[in-house]
Parts: structure tokens; C-alpha cells; sequence
């Protein structure tokens, strides 16, 4: 099995990339997201794979981290993802705007991938709802504490102030956010009026 590839980019393809390792090209597919990042022909690269073996064909996917490579994996065990939904899903979003869709159980940003119905979106943000935290590495507090808020688990303080920044015309994202990074700041035990003075501090970095 082939886990890692170290070389030269050969070619840049629609969505595919080969890479010459010591006179040896080989062809990974990668998301669009990938592509973009890799370079130029001649240039350098390392690429995390993922080796696909079926009777008749053996198949190389790439990826610029190892999170992008995991999230390709847990994409896939979902019913109705395939590897070709899973690139496309990759394409439009990153690991972290995934892991946002999961939490906030957001099945329209989901659904903005190519290939991506309302169906598959549901069951994505559904299916992945556990298993999300577990691969999103630093940001696993900031998920935990959007989950419970779609859940209906937060506090009251907490779910007030994210309703308000919500009601002053930031997204439901960043409101969290800021919210997160409030009680983080101090704001942990206060009423909703200091969480959201403490979240529009944040939102005005």
C-alpha cells in the first residue's frame, strides 16, 4: 500500500496530478482544492494517498494533509458517497468548513458539491454528527460547543447570545464563534448581555 509520495510534479491534469518519484510517474486524483495548491510542473510536492485496490484497476487519491486524507475516508461511509462525491465535497469545502457543516448540522453548505443532493447532504450531516470531533484535530472544542448548540444543549446565556449576533447580521457560524471564543476569553459563567459584548469584541479583530 502506498501511504505517502515525495517528488516532482510531471503534469496537472483536470482532476489529477502525476508525480514523478525517482523516474516514476504515478497518477493520484485529487480534489480541485489540491490542484490549486500543488505548483507547477517541475516543482516539488508531497502528496498523502490513499491506495484504492479492485480487481481491475488500481487507483491513487492525493491529498495536500493527512486530515484532508481522513476526511476523504469518512466521507465515504456514508451511503451514496463515493470517492467521486467525496473529491467533489473536498473541492468545495475544507476539513474545517466540513466539520462546521456537520456540527451546525448545515445540510446547504453540504449541499453545494457537485454530485451532492438534499438526500446524500442529509444523511452526511446526520450520519457524521459522532464521528466528526474525532477528526478535526485543535478545533474539536470549538465543534463540541456548535453541536450542542444545534442540539438545543447549550446554555440559555449561550444560546441567547448566539441569537442575538445572529439577529445583527453575522452568520450563524461566526456568531458562534465569536460566542466560543468569549466564554474562552473569560466570558465562561456570564449572562448573555457579557457574552455578547465579549463576542462583538471578537468579531471586531
Amino acid at each position: 500500500m502506498i501511504g505517502k509520495l515525495k517528488g516532482t510534479i510531471d503534469e496537472i491534469g483536470e482532476d489529477f496530478v502525476v508525480l514523478d518519484v525517482h523516474g516514476v510517474g504515478y497518477v493520484a486524483h485529487c480534489s480541485a482544492r489540491t490542484l490549486g495548491k500543488l505548483g507547477s510542473a517541475g516543482e516539488a510536492a508531497v502528496l498523502f494517498i490513499e491506495t484504492y485496490v479492485r480487481e481491475d484497476q488500481l487507483k491513487l487519491f492525493g491529498f495536500l494533509t493527512a486530515l484532508e486524507r481522513e476526511w476523504f475516508r469518512l466521507l465515504q461511509t456514508v451511503q451514496g458517497v463515493g470517492s467521486k462525491v467525496a473529491l467533489a465535497l473536498l473541492s468545495t469545502l475544507t476539513p474545517s468548513e466540513l466539520a462546521n457543516a456537520v456540527a451546525l448540522q448545515d445540510k446547504t453548505s453540504v449541499a453545494r458539491a457537485p454530485g451532492v443532493g438534499p438526500k446524500v447532504a442529509v444523511r452526511i450531516v446526520t450520519e457524521l454528527k459522532n464521528k466528526a470531533p474525532a477528526f478535526v484535530g485543535e478545533m474539536s472544542a470549538p465543534i463540541g460547543f456548535k453541536q450542542e448548540l444545534s442540539e438545543g444543549a447549550a446554555s440559555a446565556p449561550v444560546a441567547d447570545a448566539v441569537s442575538a449576533l445572529t439577529n445583527l447580521g453575522y452568520s450563524r457560524d461566526q456568531a458562534a464563534n465569536a460566542v466560543a471564543a468569549a466564554l474562552k476569553n473569560g466570558g465562561e459563567g456570564g449572562d448573555s448581555a457579557k457574552l455578547i459584548r465579549l463576542g462583538l469584541k471578537e468579531l471586531a479583530r
